[in-house]
């Protein structure tokens, strides 16, 4: 899929109980903010990107582009955050990222994406196992994906395999998918609330 086809949307709506509840995207890594390196890595392959967050909306507002908290109560999880950004995509493909994994390689969204000619959801693999929040799903599923939710459904992988998917071989770098959970992960970087 070509750039003005993909919305992408960082996924920073989570309450990171591992490291105390602060608001992971907006913690420091390396001198700059995880969400940062989303949005780098989303900007050149995306028509439109989108932040899925539900605190701190002002400061997150400040990185340029919309926010889009949840529009289930309760911190559902990171398929209620994918809801709501496909019900404001008007691209027909939605490329999803979580904010706490800033080695991502774009390459891989790329093949994320160019995996949609053939299936409605794409999701990466580093070698051992999936990581479905590192997935590119059609804006068409849209209603599926609501109905699903509105069932009771949470789970990614049980979603997903009602579908067309396939797995995106990422196993080249499976360092690309290490994501920061714990206070330890951030090579001690000073944290902030």
């Amino acid at each position: 899929m070509k750039r003005d086809q993909l919305t992408g949307v960082v996924l920073a709506g989570g309450k990171a109980r591992r490291l105390g509840g602060v608001d992971k995207g907006l913690q420091p890594y390396h001198g700059r903010p995880l969400i940062q390196y989303a949005l780098e890595i989303l900007v050149p392959l995306c028509a439109e990107i989108l932040i899925n967050a539900n605190r701190n909306l002002e400061t997150y507002r400040r990185f340029g582009h919309p926010v889009v908290p949840d529009t289930l109560p309760d911190f559902q999880g990171p398929l209620a955050g994918i809801l709501a950004a496909l019900q404001q995509a008007r691209t027909p493909a939605l490329l999803v990222v979580p904010c706490d994994s800033p080695h991502l390689h774009r390459d891989l969204l790329e093949r994320l994406a160019a995996a949609l000619t053939d299936h409605d959801i794409a999701i990466a693999h580093d070698g051992q196992r999936l990581h479905p929040v590192v997935m590119a799903l059609r804006t068409d599923l849209t209603e599926d994906l609501a109905a699903w939710l509105a069932g009771g459904g949470r789970k990614i992988d049980r979603w997903t395999q009602r579908h067309r998917w396939i797995a995106v071989d990422g196993s080249d770098d499976p360092d690309q998918f290490r994501n920061l959970n714990t206070p330890e992960d951030f090579d001690g970087d000073d944290r902030t609330q």
